[in-house]
């Protein structure tokens, strides 16, 4: 499994919008390619120190075969989208990860 990472930092003054948008338009758009298998959005916690609001969303695929085929196909458009949308209100950067396992709370 890989998690395709994506990290964005947002105005603080459109931060509501854009994560609206974000579960309401992107996220179920890069879904629909059918190469994702759930995404996960999280906050990041604390304060900037230069303002904003960072937000993490982890989108979980079964293989890079998938993933290579998400950039090649489909990433350029929906990224132009996004920062259309969004130019210059907004700083992202993108990181892989392999899932090693998964450990689970054992119930006693």
């Amino acid at each position: 499994m890989i998690i395709y990472s994506v990290t964005v930092k947002v105005e603080t003054t459109i931060h509501q919008e854009w994560l609206e948008w974000m579960k309401t338009k992107h996220i179920p758009d890069v879904l629909d390619t059918g190469l994702f298998l759930e995404c996960r959005i999280c906050r990041i916690l604390g304060e900037e120190p230069d303002g904003g609001e960072t937000f993490n969303m982890q989108y979980l695929c079964k293989d890079m075969e998938a993933l290579n085929e998400y950039q090649q196909k489909f990433a350029k458009a929906l990224q132009e989208e996004h920062t259309s949308r969004y130019k210059d209100r907004y700083v992202a950067f993108r990181t892989l990860l392999g899932v090693e396992g998964t450990i689970e709370k054992r119930l006693v």
